[in-house]
């Protein structure tokens, strides 16, 4: 299990951040500290693999948290999760050693995704001896970063997205909102939403369908 410690002044999003890290299988919290010192105090006592800690505390900035860790021998991993969105914030979190970046307000669903890659990072650099090469050390290092899951719009899922981008790659010629509703098995309406939002990211793009006299079938393609 990674342990860890939450660092977090307001209590209501203290506790709601413990309750969505105990969701995350592989996680459990150790403690929350509502201070810098408290915090410091508290990995004295009980080192954890991970700190979850905010960057605006009422005693001391969480970046001289990061440090006052550093200079005591403490080597737990740090995310951030803060609302600052200053560059030079972000890269004197860098700096400071934070592996990770989560701005509020977040999701459950991001907050869960930033832990999951930072237990394949663990994982990939656990077992002791060498690395092989370089592109074991890139490859554990990706991890961290990855390829972001994109946020999709209130009301949409990933499953019906790829669904209808399925789709779109069966259909040389194009699909309407109608057709494409058919084979996924909803509204046209909601087909409609779908194709736009693949318009709207670049991976579609409309094509009108000249097939008789009135206005044209507006119709869809993998861009």
């Amino acid at each position: 299990m990674i342990s860890v410690l939450i660092v977090e002044d307001e209590e209501l999003t203290a506790e709601a951040n413990r309750l969505y890290v105990e969701r995350v299988p592989g996680f459990r919290v150790a403690g929350v500290a509502r201070s810098g010192g408290e915090a410091v105090r508290a990995l004295r006592r009980e080192p954890v693999d991970l700190v979850l800690l905010d960057l605006y505390l009422p005693d001391m900035h969480g970046l001289d948290v990061c440090r006052a860790m550093r200079a005591a021998g403490l080597p737990s991993d740090v995310i951030a999760v803060t609302s600052a969105r200053d560059l030079s914030v972000v890269r004197s979190a860098v700096s400071a050693g934070v592996v990770q970046y989560l701005l509020k307000p977040f999701t459950f669903a991001l907050l869960q995704e930033k832990l999951e890659r930072y237990a394949a990072f663990r994982s990939s650099i656990s077992g002791p001896g060498e690395v092989s090469g370089q592109g074991e050390v890139d490859r554990a290092l990706s991890t961290l970063r990855g390829t972001a899951r994109p946020h999709l719009p209130k009301g949409m899922t990933a499953d019906t997205l790829e669904a209808v981008a399925g789709a779109l790659r069966d259909a040389a010629d194009g699909m309407s909102a109608q057709a494409v509703g058919t084979v996924v098995g909803v509204s046209r309406v909601t087909a409609r939403r779908y194709l736009e939002h693949l318009v709207d990211t670049g991976v579609a793009r409309r094509v009108p369908r000249y097939g008789g006299p009135g206005r044209p079938e507006l119709c869809y393609t993998l861009a």
